[in-house]
């Protein structure tokens, strides 16, 4: 009998390590770990799936995606986002992981613009610009929540008139959805309720696709279709100005690594401490859902593809990560310099300020609207 249960034993333990080897190691953010109240609202964690076995968690603090879990090419799943395994880890984190950015993602220079012949002083968040809908934004808000079902979850927020001194009430929806083709598509709406105002979204996964989070992303292989890149300036504002990127190093319509040109003599590498910069994506039709952008791990086989109906996408290499504690920690691996990249789909930066860009406007009365989607296979 001690000799069965013995054997009993050694089968359970065998099988917990083929488990923890098919999971690939990776730490599960879970629910209770996510519940508190802050800013008088609930906080929690929602998980939406598929059959095959994708995963994703979010939570509705920021809307931040805390977790998505793809195989590899040998059918081996592990987490390829950034993230953290507690609300309150998330808290004292890197402010825009995973978040769902607004009222205006990316930077507004000298964080102010004009509208309707007023002008409007924003935040100085980010040196002498206004960055990610200044100082507060959604991405440090808690949004109300709804799970729809196993592979859907709903996340709403109103932004106040005035709120970071932006004009008029502003109510949005993003809505998660996994697909049976292992797909995570983000569909957000947004509804101008009483003024004029102006409004540009994304969101902000860190990615790392060889599924070892503290690993950098150098060896990823990048393709962009775009033909033209903002050029900026010395703080990261838009001149204005469309530079064609074939033949220099900002080119990654022919796929190629992150790494093979990180380090190069180039006025915008030198500027941004690697690539974070906005493309002009090549479409056919203005809104239309199309490809914008792939990225390959090749040790682990895993390809992304992003699909967005956004006029453009900032690309970054991560370079804002440090490795420090507890900002740069979480999920058990320490977050170094460039060990995930972004690709965030939206409208172009500074446009308020910028009156060839097109437009962030929404009228009073009016809605917006726009879908980006990340698929995942392995090669």
């Amino acid at each position: 009998m001690k000799r069965f249960i013995g054997v009993v034993a050694w089968v359970l333990v065998s099988c917990m390590f083929c488990i923890a080897q098919a999971q690939g190691g990776y730490v599960e953010p879970t629910s209770d770990q996510y519940r508190k109240v802050i800013d008088n609202k609930q906080v929690d964690l929602y998980t939406i799936k598929n059959s095959k076995g994708m995963v994703v968690k979010i939570t509705n603090y920021g809307a931040k995606i805390e977790q998505i879990l793809v195989p590899d090419k040998k059918g081996v799943f592990a987490d390829v986002v950034q993230g953290y395994e507690s609300i309150d880890k998330a808290v004292g984190g890197q402010g825009s992981m995973g978040a769902f950015v607004g009222r205006y993602a990316n930077r507004i220079g000298k964080a102010k613009f004009t509208l309707d012949g007023k002008e409007y002083q924003l935040a100085k968040n980010n040196g002498e610009n206004s960055l990610h809908g200044g100082q507060k934004g959604s991405r440090f808000c808690v949004f109300d929540a709804h799970q729809i079902n196993d592979s859907m979850v709903e996340m709403s927020y109103t932004y106040r008139d005035g709120e970071e001194n932006y004009p008029g009430t502003l109510a949005t929806r993003v809505l998660y959805e996994v697909t049976p083709d292992n797909e995570l598509v983000v569909d957000y709406q947004a509804f101008a309720v009483d003024k004029n105002t102006v409004a540009n979204f994304t969101t902000h996964s860190f990615f790392n696709l060889s599924g070892d989070l503290g690993s950098v992303i150098l060896d990823h292989v990048i393709k962009v279709n775009a033909s033209h890149v903002l050029e900026i300036d010395g703080t990261l504002i838009p001149t204005g100005v469309l530079r064609p990127v074939a033949g220099t190093v900002m080119d990654f319509q022919p796929p190629i690594s992150f790494g093979a040109r990180i380090k190069s003599d180039y006025d915008l590498l030198k500027y941004a401490n690697g690539y974070d910069h906005h493309y002009v994506l090549d479409k056919l039709t203005p809104n239309e859902l199309s490809f914008a952008a792939s990225a390959y791990e090749p040790k682990s086989g895993r390809y992304m593809e992003v699909w967005t109906t956004e006029p453009g996408m900032q690309l970054h290499t991560g370079n804002n990560l440090e490795g420090k504690a507890p900002r740069d920690v979480g999920k058990g691996a320490t977050f170094i310099f460039r060990s995930g990249f972004n690709m965030e789909p939206s409208r172009f930066p500074d446009s308020p300020n910028k009156p060839d860009f097109p437009t962030t406007v929404i009228q009073a009365g009016q809605w917006f609207s726009g879908r980006t989607v990340y698929k995942f296979s392995a090669k």
